[in-house]
């Protein structure tokens, strides 16, 4: 599926922000937000039918991804959970958007799930891909089980000279290797990563990619400017807007757990799925499920 005519750009304080936008601009808006390491093309199949039912739907390439680029040279490259919640915020603000249903997962999520906690007036309701993503940074540097510690080995290349170089030389490689680990399962992989490569060309990725893993251990700085968020998210605010949780049952990141660990966070209407046979790559793995949690809840809210 080509979409290079439906990119559009807006002009936020920090970036000039790439963005698909479908459906009639008087619609109810709904966001979609992509993750490491994705791209607006994982909601191919959810984008057109929201957009047939009235919705405005609007699909953002994340800072370092696609054509979306800094406006400034001597910008921080940063990668940190605030940073993308503020873009995300920018972004709603720049398109005039009082309020908007988000859905997102990895990175997209963690900026949608930002929101919906700082900023519940912003969101009708919420899909999150694995329940709640604000990072815990105080308590990052806690050694986990074995187990869990081990699907992390990306992160931890990401902390070594080595592994700048690694995603420098070896990005859409690098990649493909983590598009068939976090979704094992999934046979269509394969056949769609060449849709989605290209926007990891962005001239600006590694960086950002490498300050994202850094900052979420401690070992990078963040933007000052960004610092009153991030001492927010220390606190874990709960999130009270309506909200579904699609947890992939083959996540290669991490499994979805049988207990629900993330309910004591949601204090509004909240549920959890479980998809079987669905890694981490949920909207584009689970179009049909992620389309039926979007629209169960707007539809569930009129």
């Amino acid at each position: 599926m080509n979409n290079e005519a439906l990119i559009h750009f807006t002009q936020t304080p920090g970036l000039s922000l790439a963005y698909e936008e479908h459906g009639p601009t008087t619609g109810e808006a709904v966001i979609l937000l992509h993750g490491f390491p994705y791209s607006p093309r994982a909601y191919d199949e959810i984008a057109p039918t929201l957009a047939a039912k009235g919705y405005r739907v609007i699909v953002p390439y994340l800072r370092g991804y696609g054509p979306t680029r800094f406006n400034h040279p001597d910008t921080l490259r940063s990668g940190q959970q605030a940073a993308l919640a503020q873009d995300l915020l920018d972004l709603m603000d720049a398109l005039a958007i009082k309020q908007a249903a988000l859905c997102g997962y990895d990175w997209g999520g963690r900026a949608a799930c930002i929101v919906a906690a700082l900023w519940p007036e912003r969101v009708r309701c919420l899909v999150t891909g694995d329940g709640y993503n604000l990072q815990n940074i105080p308590h990052s540097t806690k050694p986990l089980d074995p187990d869990t510690e081990h699907r992390l080995w990306y992160q931890y290349y990401f902390h070594t000279p080595r592994g700048v170089e690694g995603l420098t030389k070896n990005r859409r490689a690098l990649c493909e290797l983590l598009w068939k680990l976090w979704s094992p399962t999934w046979a269509k992989g394969p056949e769609l990563y060449p849709s989605s490569a290209p926007a990891f060309d962005n001239p600006d990725f590694v960086e950002v990619v490498i300050h994202s893993y850094r900052h979420r251990f401690m070992y990078a700085p963040g933007d000052p400017a960004l610092e009153w968020i991030e001492e927010t998210l220390t606190q874990q605010p709960p999130i009270s807007v309506p909200t579904i949780s699609l947890c992939g049952a083959d996540d290669g990141v991490g499994p979805a757990a049988e207990i629900d660990e993330d309910i004591a966070h949601f204090t509004g209407r909240y549920e959890r799925r479980v998809l079987a046979g669905v890694g981490h790559n949920i909207p584009e793995e689970a179009p049909e499920a992620t389309l039926r949690a979007l629209l169960g809840l707007l539809e569930g809210l009129r």
